[in-house]
C-alpha cells in the first residue's frame, strides 16, 4: 500500500538506492544511483560543476547530479529522510490542486512530520506544534518553518561532512581525471 503513495518518479530512485544497503561511503556505490547511466552522468559532469557544489548547499541541491550525490551520502549516514522531507515539501509547493493540497499535506505530515512518524525528521517541539496547527487549514505555506529548520540542519551539519566525504572526494577526483 505505501508504494501507491509514493510518487511514480521516486519510485524509480528508491530502486536505484537499494544499491545502498550495505551503507558504504564510496564512489562505486554512487554510480549506481546516478540519474542517467553511470558512465553517461559522469561524462556530461564536468570538474567545475562539481567542484561548484561547495559553493553553497543551495547549489548542490539544485544540480541533478550533486543531489544524487547528496543523497547517496544521507544513505550511508542513515539521514536521507531529512533531504526527502525537504523535497517533499518543495514538491507539495507546487500543488496547484486545492482539492489535492489537503490530503498531500496530510501524507507529508503522516511520514516526516507527526511523532513516530516513518521516516520522523529531526525538528523542535515547537515547529512540530506549529505544522501540527497549520495541518488544520492546509496551506502552500504550512511546512515552511519545518522545512526551513530542516534545510538549516543539513547546510549545518550533513552538507560539511559530505563535503569532506568519499563520495565527493573520489566523484571530483574522477571528473579531474577524465581531463588528463
Amino acid at each position: 500500500m505505501a508504494a501507491l503513495l509514493i510518487p511514480r518518479r521516486n519510485r524509480g530512485m528508491r530502486t536505484r538506492l537499494g544499491c545502498l544497503s550495505h551503507k558504504s561511503d564510496s564512489y562505486s556505490d554512487f554510480t549506481a544511483i546516478l540519474p542517467d547511466k553511470p558512465n553517461r552522468a559522469l561524462k556530461r559532469l564536468s570538474t567545475e560543476e562539481a567542484t561548484r557544489w561547495a559553493d553553497s548547499f543551495d547549489v548542490l541541491l539544485s544540480h541533478k547530479y550533486g543531489l544524487a550525490a547528496f543523497r547517496a551520502f544521507l544513505k550511508t549516514e542513515f539521514s536521507e529522510e531529512n533531504l526527502e522531507f525537504w523535497l517533499a515539501c518543495e514538491d507539495f509547493k507546487k500543488t496547484r490542486s486545492a482539492a489535492k493540497l489537503a490530503a498531500k499535506a496530510q501524507r507529508i505530515f503522516e511520514e516526516f512530520i507527526d511523532v513516530q512518524a516513518p521516516r520522523e525528521v529531526n525538528i523542535d517541539f515547537q515547529t512540530r506544534e506549529l505544522t501540527r496547527r497549520n495541518m488544520q487549514e492546509p496551506s502552500l505555506s504550512c511546512f515552511d518553518q519545518a522545512q526551513g529548520k530542516v534545510h538549516s540542519l543539513m547546510e549545518k551539519d550533513s552538507y560539511p561532512r559530505f563535503l569532506r566525504s568519499k563520495i565527493y572526494t573520489d566523484l571530483l577526483s574522477q571528473t579531474q581525471r577524465r581531463l588528463s
